[in-house]
């Protein structure tokens, strides 16, 4: 057994610079909150342990529905991780896998194998034990040649819908709290407001009429636009397509009716409703 553990050290060690050279040209480690390979949401605390043991690793690690905006905006920026359960009756048996923009794997663990019966300790055991392929990897992020001019700017695509839009601002604030017990993601994103100035008069207020895009935030959306500025934010309600928001500074509801995007808010006493252009 000991000669086992020793070989694959000197394996991952043989194979650490090539591999770390490659994963060197991703920005972000996507950690999904459900893996494929289980019934629901973070079970047996796997999403916890992977984001957890990534980021001991030095990854720049992110839950799939907590993206930043240059990785909402360019998908290629990170790696996917995925969490292949080969387990049988009497084993639980875990590798880690990395698939780049393309579903293309880039790279997968050692097979983390453990006889331990209760599921919760097993796949804690498992995980780390896979997570041997990952350790002294020195990563440090190097964007790729394309990137490199891209410093100050994302670009977002959606389809045939391309845009080039600024770095996000400095107000955006993201606090990530690691542990194997608890992850917790929190997002500080300035109020959206649709005011805009006038050159030297009074303030006015705008319904949005250029191309918004979605990005998906704790309970709903927010709407940024080309510049980037947060527009509008949309929070879930019980209702498939009805958000509730904020918009001259009262109550109002955005929702889908025959494959329209409405917003519905009061204006003189009167209900008003405005199309809006969304990308999902």
């Amino acid at each position: 057994m000991k000669y086992k553990v020793l070989y694959i050290l000197l394996l991952t060690m043989g194979l650490g610079g090539a591999v770390n050279a490659q994963l060197n040209n991703y920005k972000y480690i996507i950690v999904p909150k459900k893996f494929d390979a289980f019934k629901s949401v973070n079970e047996y605390q796997t999403s916890t342990l992977v984001k957890y043991f990534f980021e001991q690793n030095g990854f720049n690690v992110v839950y799939d529905d907590a993206l930043p905006v240059d990785l909402a905006g360019n998908r290629c920026l990170g790696l996917m991780a995925d969490l292949v359960d080969d387990s049988s009756l009497f084993s639980t048996k875990i590798t880690i896998a990395l698939k780049d923009c393309n579903n293309v794997e880039v790279f997968r663990s050692v097979e983390g194998k453990t006889k331990i019966k209760e599921y919760d300790e097993a796949y804690k055991n498992a995980i780390q034990k896979a997570f041997v392929s990952y350790a002294g990897m020195d990563y440090a992020y190097e964007p790729k040649k394309e990137e490199v001019n891209r410093e100050a700017s994302v670009t977002v695509s959606f389809k045939d819908d391309v845009k080039s839009v600024e770095e996000a601002s400095k107000e955006h604030v993201v606090e990530q709290k690691a542990t194997t017990e608890e992850q917790v993601y929190k997002s500080v994103t300035p109020k959206p407001s649709t005011i805009i100035r006038d050159s030297d008069t009074d303030k006015t207020t705008t319904v949005p009429t250029s191309l918004l895009y979605a990005q998906s935030i704790e309970n709903g959306y927010q709407l940024v636009d080309s510049t980037p500025k947060v527009v509008l934010r949309l929070e879930a309600t019980s209702m498939e397509n009805v958000f509730m928001t904020d918009f001259q500074g009262n109550n109002a509801v955005v929702f889908q009716k025959d494959g329209k995007w409405l917003l519905e808010y009061s204006e003189n006493g009167k209900k008003v409703q405005k199309e809006l252009n969304i990308k999902f």
